[in-house]
């Protein structure tokens, strides 16, 4: 069975055997791609892109296989996620995204070179971003509990001093 593009895509784009020097090119001139897709895309959020994975890539003048790459980036922020694991260059595919969803998933991603770009100010004011921005890093901020002391009550409300009860 021949390998999908988004094996074929992953095989490039992570190849354990492959030179650090040249990975490094082909992630940057990659980074590159995906941010003049975007900054198109951000220009009008609100009309959906649509067509085969061929059309797409023809579109934006790119090669199929980097456009399965930005396809496999933008999935999980698109309204309806695209069958990426099954399709072929006349797969149908949408990039209709959620704008929120998008600019999350990038602050999470910690592409400043795409959650930075001007046109999310044509989206959103100053203070939606910095609260979306805010929201979504202390969404992977994990908090722990104040610590329970020895001579502390115990939280399961027994009255009892926590070493005497729980903390046994």
């Amino acid at each position: 069975m021949s390998r999908t593009l988004l094996q074929q895509w992953r095989d490039i784009a992570y190849d354990e055997s492959a030179d650090k020097g040249q990975l490094q090119k082909f992630w940057g001139r990659y980074f590159q791609i995906e941010k003049e897709i975007y900054e198109q895309l951000l220009s009008n959020p609100d009309e959906e892109v649509k067509g085969t994975v061929k059309e797409l890539a023809e579109k934006y003048g790119q090669e199929v296989l980097t456009m399965v790459g930005f396809l496999d980036g933008i999935n999980e922020s698109l309204k309806e996620e695209n069958p990426i694991e099954t399709m072929d260059e006349d797969t149908v595919v949408s990039l209709a995204f959620d704008k929120e969803k998008l600019y999350k998933n990038m602050v999470d991603a910690r592409a400043e070179w795409l959650y930075e770009l001007p046109q999310w100010k044509d989206i959103y004011s100053e203070e939606e971003l910095k609260r979306l921005y805010k929201e979504q890093r202390e969404s992977r901020t994990v908090r722990k509990g104040k610590k329970i002391g020895r001579n502390d009550p115990c939280p399961c409300g027994s009255g009892k001093k926590y070493k005497q009860c729980c903390g046994r």
